[in-house]
This record gives structure tokens, sequence and C-alpha cells, in this order.
């Protein structure tokens, strides 16, 4: 092949690569991209960035345009005899000495200044937030209010947020790309990163990672920031910061949810024979799902906790637990128990990660959440989660349960929270995300890190049981 045709083969490839980036940087959905920061933080790390990618443009064009121009005047030519050999040049020498001393002093002072920013302490009265890193979980705290949640942060807009990142094992980094840079959570140290949301951003929801190499599970590992109003991240909290209570519900999202909630979740059988409940109890079960779990029409916008319930106005909710209703508030004071639509939520903030296609559920179980209550109290799940409100769960090795159903995702993101997808999650968690420390709970599954059975003997748990208990954790709000 001669140069002339590779030379355009090659110009034809790199035209077509050329065109293929554009094309996709014409796409204005980049939810996860750092280059459109909301935060005072982000605005100043993107101003560096764009200090340096313009002053290192610049030293680049110089650089190879003189490189070109050498090589094409200097280059070889037919009969043209030895050029003269020379040693040194004292002028040229000084000359591309200085010339990176100085653009390094354009590159150093922005980048001084930016890291003298950002590693400043956070302003008096910010609101802080403990972080704990997990193998493969998100713990956050709120030590001003006594409020403790895992994987999803609530944060008020127009207020600095300060951040103390801690592990509590091996090696993290917390990011969330559109609000500020990252920084590593690591042991026996505490970290600190902070931010100001922007006012317009109320009512958004942004993903959180881990962006350090931690384990099996690392890309896994994730969680999700809402940014919501200072009204809203106050009633937030006021609805935080109560026990636990599933009897107070209201008719849009009774205690009782039925495994699945759609019919088309995925990993469920339906029983044959002459036990197996009928087309209309199926259906019905599955219309309280979608309800419980927000994802019919009377999901999402419907109140997580009715507050001043009257129990005779709503015979379907549970009576067993002794905190069944909760006072109405009084004039003036802050409504409890706002908690994001999940009918707003984006797309790209909804998991779609497969189910692995061998675990099972049993179709057309309804769960009971105060038999649901007993089991969990009974069960190992009590060793590491606790339940303010349930003074049987003080566990603290696990995420902390108390609103779980008032969350969005389970398993640090990786699934959605609805009913299917959370029994499964206690029947064989360890297979639907490698290596997780939750052990497997279901009867007669395999635990892949025990390489073992689960038996009644070692605690394992029928699927009447686990559609109780996730009765009662969904209806936790």
């Amino acid at each position: 092949m001669k140069g002339s045709d590779r030379l355009r083969r090659l110009a034809s490839y790199a035209f077509f690569a050329v065109l293929v980036v554009a094309a996709l940087s014409c796409n204005e959905a980049h939810p996860n991209s750092t280059l459109q920061p909301h935060s005072d933080l982000g605005r100043e790390i993107d101003f560096l960035w764009n200090r340096l990618l313009l002053l290192g443009t610049i030293v680049f064009v110089l650089v190879e345009g003189a490189l070109v121009y050498v090589v094409f005047k200097y280059r070889r030519r037919e009969n043209q005899p030895t050029p003269p050999q020379t040693h040194g040049s004292t002028k040229l020498e000084i000359a591309w000495t200085l010339i990176p001393a100085v653009i390094l002093v354009f590159i150093a002072v922005p980048t001084v200044k930016t890291i003298f920013i950002t590693q400043a302490a956070a302003a008096p009265g910010s609101l802080n937030i403990d972080v704990t890193g997990h193998q493969w979980w998100w713990e956050f705290r709120y030590p001003d209010y006594g409020v403790t949640t895992a994987n999803e942060i609530y944060l008020p807009v127009g207020r600095t947020v300060n951040f103390r990142l801690r592990s509590a094992d091996v090696i993290h980094s917390f990011w969330t790309p559109q609000l500020g840079g990252k920084r590593d959570v690591v042991t026996n140290r505490t970290n600190y990163i902070w931010y100001t949301p922007d006012s317009a951003i109320a009512s958004n929801v942004w993903n959180g990672f881990c962006v350090e190499y931690c384990g099996a599970s690392h890309a896994n590992m994730r969680f999700r920031v809402f940014t919501v109003s200072q009204q809203q991240f106050d009633s937030w909290v006021a609805g935080q910061k109560m026990p636990a209570r599933f009897g107070a519900v209201g008719p849009a999202a009774p205690t009782t949810g039925a495994i699945p909630p759609p019919l088309e979740a995925p990993g469920m059988t339906t029983p044959t024979g002459p036990n197996a409940p009928s087309q209309a109890a199926q259906a019905a079960a599955t219309a309280i799902a979608r309800r419980s779990s927000g994802t019919g029409p009377a999901g999402g916008n419907q109140p997580a906790i009715v507050r001043g319930q009257n129990p005779a106005a709503n015979p379907g909710a549970q009576t067993g637990d002794a905190a069944t209703t909760i006072p109405a508030p009084s004039a003036g004071a802050i409504e409890a128990g706002y908690i994001f639509p999940r009918d707003k939520i984006p797309e790209y903030a909804i998991p779609h990660a497969p189910v692995p296609g061998d675990l099972k559920f049993t179709a057309g179980l309804t769960g009971n959440a105060a038999r649901g209550k007993q089991v969990f109290s009974g069960a190992a799940c009590i060793g590491c989660h606790s339940i303010a409100g349930n003074p049987s769960a003080m566990g603290v090795l696990g995420p902390n349960l108390t609103h779980v159903g008032s969350r969005s995702t389970i398993a640090a993101g990786r699934f959605p929270n609805a009913a299917a997808y959370l029994a499964l999650w206690i029947k064989n968690a360890r297979k639907m995300k490698p290596e997780v420390l939750m052990p497997t709970l279901g009867l007669d599954e395999y635990d892949p890190v025990l390489k073992a059975k689960v038996t009644s003997a070692n605690g394992g748990l029928s699927d009447q049981q686990i559609a109780d208990i996730v009765a009662y954790l969904t209806a936790l709000k």
C-alpha cells in the first residue's frame, strides 16, 4: 500500500471518529457529568479545570507547531550534504528553562488558590453530616438533629453542608459529580468536604458513587442525594426523628403488602395446584403492592405518614402496635414526614440492575406487617439492624432501618425499593450483590459465601415469613 493511500485511509478513520465524538457531545443528557457543577465548590474546581485546559492547549499547540516546523524545514533531502554538528546553545537552554517556569506560575497560582478554598473549614452554621463508608453501603448521620439514615441524603438548597468522612473498613471515596469534588474516605482519619447546593436545584435527585476500588461490590456502592427546600428538609428531619410506627399509614399505603408488586417483576414464580391463589386474588394482591410501593396510581405523591389518624376511619390499618397514630401537629409547627415523591425521581436515578435468574420467589403471597414485625424481631435481622421504636432491633453492623419504607432504593442503590426486590434481597442478598455482609436467609437457599444451604436449624425463613417481613419493612415510613 502506497503512503498516500495509507494516509487517506487513516484520515477517513479519524474523520469518522471525530464525527462520532461530536454526535455524542451534542447529547444534553449528562446526569453524572462533573462539568456541570451545581455548587460553589464544584464551580471552583470547574474554573481551575477550564484554566488548566486552556493553558495546556496553548502549550500543546505551540510545542507541536514548533515540532512540525522543525521536522519539515530540516528534513533530509536528496543530494544534501550532512549538516554541521553543533553542541549546546546557552541562549536556547535559558529560553526553554524560563518559558516553562513562567507557564508553571500561571498554573500554580490558580491551583494553590483553589486548594486553599476547597481545603478551608466549612463556614459556621453549616449543616453537619457524618459519613461512614462500609463494604458496601453508606451510613449518614445528622448529629445536629439525631437522625441516622443509609444510602440517601436530603440537603437543603442554599445552605452549606459539611461532610465529615470516615471509613469503617477499607478505603472508599465519596463523590457526587454534579455537586462537588470527590474526597477519599479512610480509616483512622476524618476527612472533610463541603459545598453549598445552588438554590435553583431544589426538588432534584443526584447520583453519588464510591470512586475508590474497595472490593467485589465496589461498583454497587452508590447513594442518592435529594436537594430540597429548607421547609421540605425541616419536614423530612421531623419525620426521621420519630420512631418507626408501622401502624400509622394511610389507606393509599397499607401495611399489608403482596409479593410481588408488579406482575412483570423478575424472579417470581406462580404456584400451581389446588392451593394456588386464584387470578382475582393475585390481581388484588398486585394492586395492593403497587399502592404500597408507590408504583401504582395511588403511589408517589401520597404522604408517607398520616398524622392524627383515626383507626376507625381506616379499617385497613394495623392496630397491633402500641404506637399506631401520631398526634396532629400544633398550629405553626412543621408537619413531619416529607419524602421526595417517587414519581418525580428521574430515570437516571432509578436502578436497573438485573436479578439472578436462578433466584425465585413464590408469587401471590400476602404479607402481614404485624406478623412480620414478630418474625423480624426473632430472626437474625436484629443482630445487624436497628429500628427506633422496636426495642429488639439494636444492631449496628447494617443500615439503620427505622424509616426504610420511605427510601427509594435498597442494597446501596442497586435495586428499587419495591416489595419484589426486597423479598429477593432478604431471601439471598449474596446472590443479589456479590460478597455482601448480609447473610442468606431464605430456607433451602444456597449461600455463595458459606458454600452451604440454609436450613431451618440455622434461621432459614420461608417465603411466607419473608413476605411478612417485607410488609413490615415497607410500612416503616
